[in-house]
């Protein structure tokens, strides 16, 4: 029986792997193991973990592979392991529908701890707004949590929505990159600026007319962003 919320760990070293479990075991999630990229795709599907923790650097199927195919099947959390603490790695990962990352040699109580941010994220009833922007072909709608793109739905991962949600139900205001970063993912967040511009970047190339000159999610420099809707709203 399930002690807690199942976890799927993804790695091909089994002294990491058990590294996590005991660590994750002892904090009351429930542990299921892959040492590939093949057997994870298939637990997923058999046994539908509540999160996923995964190494990028695996042989054969990377993890960017794995995750990649992930996205194709479910929106369940993904928490990248990386060897290599670099920009690089993160960005891609994150672009390729990550929640967070985490670098190898890390603290296992941070992982928990980022599992248990990521899940709160996941889980969260959101007392939403009843309210419906329509700009110019873009509609969002916070009440069915839903957006349309000159009428065709627009699928967004659950943090693209909060992404979204937060900064709609501000519309107009000015919300500093700290205060989304806090609010969004958690106060062990609120100076990763570039964790917030990646999100950012993935949701204006969803819903913007022309990501590149974004009218809708509107950098304000030096501060943070402002969803921006016309004036009769």
């Amino acid at each position: 029986m399930a002690k807690g919320p199942l976890v799927l760990t993804v790695d091909d070293e089994p002294t990491i792997r058990r590294l996590i479990r005991l660590e994750l075991e002892s904090q009351d999630f429930d542990v299921i193991e892959a040492a590939n990229g093949r057997s994870a795709l298939a637990i997923l599907l058999d046994k539908k973990p509540d999160a996923v923790v995964l190494d990028i650097t695996m042989p054969g199927m990377s993890g960017l592979e794995v995750m990649a195919a992930m996205r194709e099947l479910s929106a369940v959390p993904i928490i990248l392991v990386t060897g290599r603490n670099q920009d690089l790695d993160k960005v891609q990962g994150l672009e390729l529908g990550a929640d967070d990352y985490i670098v190898k040699r890390f603290n296992p109580e941070e992982l928990s701890a980022r599992l248990r941010a990521v899940l709160r994220r996941y889980e969260a009833i959101e007392t939403a707004t009843y309210k419906v922007f329509v700009i110019g072909t873009i509609e969002v709608d916070l009440r069915r949590r839903l957006v349309r793109k000159a009428g065709q739905v627009i699928p967004l991962s659950r943090t693209e929505w909060y992404l979204l949600q937060y900064l709609a139900e501000r519309s107009s205001k000015t919300i500093l990159s700290s205060e989304i970063l806090t609010q969004v993912w958690g106060p062990q967040y609120r100076n990763d600026l570039q964790y917030l511009r990646v999100w950012v970047s993935r949701l204006r190339a969803k819903i913007e007319p022309n990501p590149g000159t974004p009218t809708i999610l509107i950098t304000v420099p030096g501060k943070g962003y402002r969803f921006v809707v016309p004036t009769d709203e």
